[in-house]
């Protein structure tokens, strides 16, 4: 079974648009949405079964140029 999980990323100043075609090349996420506030990005992805969820993120987004910040939510039970 595959985990849910969101994240909110800030990139950093003018970087916003080049982050999230990078993410959409990738083909990581379920769902991407520009967001205000604090972060600019939200993101939903599954982790692959039995990959480790902070390995996968470093390696699969974090290493995207122009990520300045993020933050995982875990997702547990659907309702």
């Amino acid at each position: 079974m595959t985990t849910c999980v969101f994240v909110q990323i800030r990139c950093k100043p003018g970087t916003t648009y080049k982050v999230a075609e990078e993410i959409a090349l990738r083909e990581i996420h379920s769902e991407l949405y520009s967001t205000s506030g604090e972060y600019d990005l939200l993101m939903k992805l599954y982790i692959p079964e039995g990959a480790d969820v902070g390995k996968y993120i470093n390696e699969e987004l974090l290493s995207i140029a122009g990520i300045e910040r993020s933050l995982t939510i875990m997702t547990f039970k659907a309702f």
